[in-house]
């Protein structure tokens, strides 16, 4: 049935507008660390892993609160699981800006910012079936995704400069946690206002219906070959990301600290220019895989560079390049699985892509710890060419033989 056949609320990018603010505020509390892991260890005179601890608690939470997030949003609707999270977000950022000096409250801050992480993302793609028409989903979902990004973006760049130096290579990060936590409370009170959890009339033939529910929904994706394959491809990809941008430092080990955070700048750059262009694209043509098959091959040339390249220039262009085409497969990835895992709930497909994601990334950071970064880049190779593989052999989502324009 046609989109137009439905009517269409322009309050729809209100709810994506303030859905993109609380997803920047969440992922800028998540990666506070990583491009200061050096100084943080000297502020709390902490060890490497209590550190990356921090960061790693995000993708840890995110395995036991995946499933119960989705459960939240798919059975009681997107305003309260949103909300969840919203709340969760603007408590423990103040928490944490205020209890800055103390690694043990940092420790229980982060780990509540981390439990209101699954309630946010995993209802992206709730938001583009529940406020949009078909035509506009892969596109709401990289608006969504480019949030994510923009945020980690700000964590890599902004944190580096927000933190005091005390001189004598000795630095305060109050400063920069006390900013972010101020910002987390004001996202969480703007958004806690205005969301609403539907339009009074769907925007496009109704998704819900016939919809399963969640338990039975996973059983339904676990028989799908395609989402299989899909959830192997972010077990890989997404894993990949998390470990890089938490041993950012490490993957730029010859770099300094500013350097090394821009080197993740430019990969999360590349990112909110590829989410901004291919997932519209995706939309325009109404195919999935033809894009996100050009995404897994773009980001080959990516993960080369950054494995083999030890100059600042070229590791900033390897960055960029790995994450326009890594970064732009995730929206597109999101929308994709959405669809080919009717008639489960969407909250459910992007819960569990996610949290394929999540488990890998925790894995990845343990084997670059353990492993050292050379090899363990150079497993990321190989794993880019399997994900590729993956890309090839699935088939084109159903929606588009099923509705046409």
């Amino acid at each position: 049935m046609p989109d137009h056949d439905f009517k269409l609320y322009k309050y729809r990018w209100v709810v994506l507008t303030i859905y993109v603010l609380i997803s920047i505020v969440i992922e800028i509390q998540w990666l506070t660390f990583a491009p200061v892991a050096s100084a943080a260890r000297a502020y709390y005179k902490a060890t490497p892993l209590q550190i990356d601890l921090l960061s790693m608690l995000y993708m840890i939470v995110f395995i036991v609160f995946c499933i119960p997030a989705s459960y939240v949003i798919d059975t009681y609707g997107l305003k309260k699981g949103l909300w969840i999270g919203a709340v969760l977000t603007g408590i423990f950022g103040l928490m944490k800006g205020v209890f800055a000096s103390d690694y043990i409250m940092v420790l229980i801050a982060q780990t509540g910012l981390a439990v209101a992480q699954p309630f946010i993302l995993n209802a992206l793609t709730k938001i583009g079936v529940t406020w949009f028409p078909l035509g506009e989903r892969a596109t709401a979902v990289g608006l969504g995704t480019l949030a994510q990004y923009v945020g980690i973006i700000v964590a890599m760049v902004l944190t580096p400069h927000l933190i005091a130096s005390l001189g004598n290579g000795a630095f305060d990060l109050k400063p920069m946690l006390m900013v972010y936590g101020v910002a987390s409370l004001a996202a969480a009170m703007i958004f806690l206002a205005l969301m609403r959890d539907h339009p009074p009339t769907p925007p496009s033939a109704s998704e819900d219906a016939g919809r399963s529910r969640v338990f039975a929904g996973m059983r339904s994706i676990f028989g799908n070959r395609d989402m299989l394959l899909m959830m192997g491809i972010f077990f890989l990809g997404l894993g990949m990301f998390n470990a890089i941008s938490t041993c950012i430092e490490q993957v730029c080990r010859r770099l300094t600290i500013e350097q090394a955070g821009l080197v993740g700048g430019m990969m999360l750059f590349g990112g909110i220019v590829g989410a901004a262009i291919l997932p519209a694209v995706s939309d325009k043509i109404r195919r999935r895989k033809p894009v996100f098959v050009v995404c897994t091959f773009g980001m080959l040339p990516g993960i080369i560079g950054l494995t083999v390249f030890s100059g600042y220039v070229p590791l900033l262009v390897s960055g960029f390049v790995f994450g326009f085409f890594m970064m732009s497969a995730g929206p597109i990835g999101f929308q994709y699985g959405a669809e080919l895992s009717r008639p489960a709930p969407e909250s459910t497909a992007q819960g569990l892509l996610l949290l394929a994601g999540q488990i890998s990334g925790i894995l990845f950071v343990f084997a670059i710890d353990k492993a050292g970064i050379g090899l363990s880049m150079m497993s990321f190779i190989v794993m880019t060419a399997t994900v590729i593989f993956f890309s090839v052999v699935m088939r084109e989502s159903p929606v588009f033989r099923e509705e046409k324009p």
